[in-house]
């Protein structure tokens, strides 16, 4: 049914007003990180922010030393659950406020990557051959043969899509509901280690050794978009949370901020050494991790920052992983030595929304959120550069009758035989 344009727009304009609305109802407020005087905020250390906090966020900045490693970690959606991976084979899942651990076992095999599937009862691991499933029990539920050598992975949770990248740079898309195997793309950009989702479109971003970052989506065997980032190997890829802005680093030591929707480059920062590890929160920090070292941007997407929000250091660790905890202030770590839980203040968006994720969900409002999910599912075919193409009114299209065309008749004449070339009847023939 055809809406008009009008009203479509004072329907937005309603939808802003009362947005704007809803806002002066949120009583949380983002933390904060402020330094007097001449003194610049990335001095201040955690064993110093620690001592100045109160006791319940204090518990939140904690170590676990691991002999498996190097550890990956992955928070669920709601925040609350932590899932490490070692690289040995070791893993786990901890309910990281109360320090609990839910499970524990070893796969006995190469790890390379962890996913939280659409919730925190299922996780994918991609093992030394095959990607396993297990549960929050840890036991095996599905082992999909059809995905070999998987180096990364990603999930898509409105799409129930689990997306992995193979050693022979073949990009894959697993539907998690079905089973089904909805497509398989081969890069043509040989092996790739580089890979991060827009949480915004569902597009993937994968980062290549000649420099490039291509664009993908389930429904073309070919990238919807191709940027040549770095003169060198692409070390790491990140996208914030409304996926305007892309974030890479090179084998040069270059941080080079995107903006998305222009597909330019706004800036760059120069770092002594490769990056290894970029993450990006909910308020848009910025955090790289390189050696044993971890630096925070404030504001990276704005602009070219004279100084750091913060900096810290692991001594004798290699970072392999950063991730930021939703709806919190907190950076967890993933080093060869295990795990840490860095305090962040203003990185955790302070205000969550309910029907989205819950971090004091119960089961029974889990179990309603898994079945509203699944009846919702979006389709891949409606993965797009812009997913708010498909809310525009289609053009209004014309009832009146197309004109006849004019052609012109022409008559063709019959030949006649001449009675001398006619054929002879059978009967005339005998007699003859």
């Amino acid at each position: 049914m055809y809406q008009p344009r009008n009203s479509i727009n004072s329907d937005c304009e309603n939808g802003r007003k009362s947005e704007t609305k809803l806002d002066l109802l949120l009583s949380e407020e983002a933390g904060y990180l402020e330094a007097k005087g001449p003194r610049e905020s990335c001095k201040f250390k955690q064993s110093r922010i620690v001592r100045e906090i109160d006791v319940a966020n204090r518990a939140k900045s904690f170590s676990l030393q691991l002999s498996h490693g190097p550890y990956r970690l992955e928070y669920d959606r709601n925040g609350r659950f932590l899932l490490l991976g070692g690289r040995k084979g070791h893993q786990a899942i901890l309910d990281w406020y109360t320090k609990n651990i839910v499970t524990e076992f070893h796969t006995q095999e190469e790890t390379r990557d962890i996913k939280w599937l659409h919730n925190e009862t299922m996780f994918a691991v991609a093992q030394k051959k095959y990607v396993h499933i297990y549960d929050n029990n840890g036991l095996e539920i599905h082992r999909l043969k059809s995905l070999l050598y998987i180096h990364k992975l990603e999930f898509l949770p409105y799409h129930f899509l689990l997306v992995s990248i193979s050693r022979n740079g073949t990009l894959s898309y697993q539907d998690t509901s079905t089973g089904k195997l909805v497509a398989s793309h081969r890069t043509k950009l040989g092996s790739c280690s580089c890979m991060c989702q827009n949480p915004h479109s569902g597009i993937i971003n994968l980062g290549h050794q000649n420099g490039t970052v291509t664009l993908w989506k389930p429904s073309i065997s070919d990238p919807v978009a191709k940027l040549l980032c770095h003169k060198s190997p692409i070390c790491a890829v990140a996208v914030n949370s409304n996926g305007r802005y892309m974030a890479t680093s090179g084998l040069d030591g270059q941080i080079k901020i995107w903006d998305l929707r222009v597909y330019k480059a706004l800036h760059v920062f120069y770092n002594p050494k490769p990056i290894s590890a970029l993450a990006i929160s909910d308020r848009d920090l910025l955090a790289t991790g390189f050696g044993s070292n971890i630096q925070i941007r404030k504001d990276a997407f704005i602009g070219q920052q004279e100084s750091l929000f913060m900096s810290e250091s692991i001594p004798s660790t290699e970072i392999e992983c950063l991730k930021f905890c939703p709806y919190e202030d907190i950076l967890g770590i993933g080093h060869n030595q295990g795990i840490n839980s860095f305090i962040i203040p203003g990185s955790g968006e302070p205000n969550f929304d309910a029907l989205a994720a819950n971090p004091f969900q119960t089961r029974k409002q889990r179990q309603e959120t898994e079945v509203k999910l699944l009846l919702e599912k979006i389709q891949p075919e409606l993965i797009t550069l812009n997913p708010k193409s498909i809310l525009r009114p289609k053009k209004e299209i014309s009832v009146d009758k197309p004109a006849r065309e004019k052609f012109d008749v022409k008559f063709k004449l019959r030949k006649h035989r001449s009675k001398t070339k006619r054929p002879l009847k059978k009967g005339a023939a005998a007699m003859k």
